[in-house]
């Protein structure tokens, strides 16, 4: 019981070590964003939500009922039919978003592709430690008297660390065939 309580004190103290970590480097990461960066997220994260379209929306509607019937109404008409103010201030803020969500996926996409690297770095680190790992049974199997020594070419192979050079060609040459035989079922 003692053991089993330490096992899963030492487990947790491992996790909290692996989310201080986590949260270490996104803290590193939302530093380094400057003041202008902060401000166009904040825009973009308004402008995400469901209410700025209906927002959106209304302000066009209102717009084109205002100018439509003033004419009607006696009043000035400040942007006749086909309402081309409308049409200006509609596409200046299509402009303007669309500069603001790129600007935010872009940081975004930096952020992503450090994590996926970050991953990748792992995925291969793990990889060498299982391979270790099976190395050192395949050892303790040979060393053992009561087992039996078989050959086991599956374990012998895994002992092998997989070299990622030979992994990334292996799939790009997979891909490669798979997009040739995909172009001649589309033929």
């Amino acid at each position: 019981m003692v053991n089993e309580q330490k096992s899963i004190t030492e487990l947790t103290d491992i996790l909290d070590q692996d989310i201080e970590t986590i949260v270490a480097m996104r803290l590193h990461a939302e530093r380094k964003i400057s003041h202008h960066q902060r401000l166009i997220e904040k825009i973009t994260a308004i402008l995400g939500r469901p209410l700025s379209v209906y927002l959106i929306l209304l302000f066009i509607a209102l717009w084109s009922l205002i100018n439509g019937f003033s004419s009607s109404l006696g009043l000035a008409v400040l942007d006749a039919p086909p309402f081309p103010w409308l049409q200006g201030i509609v596409g200046l803020s299509a402009l303007l978003m669309t500069v603001i969500v790129l600007t935010t996926q872009q940081r975004q996409g930096k952020l992503a592709e450090q994590r996926r690297h970050l991953d990748l770095q792992i995925a291969l680190l793990t990889e060498r430690k299982v391979s270790k790992v099976i190395e050192l049974l395949e050892e303790l199997r040979r060393d053992l008297p009561s087992a039996k020594n078989r050959l086991d070419p599956e374990a012998e192979a895994m002992q092998e660390p997989i070299d990622p050079h030979t992994a990334l060609s292996a799939l790009n040459e997979t891909l490669q065939e798979v997009a040739k035989e995909y172009e001649l079922e589309l033929e």
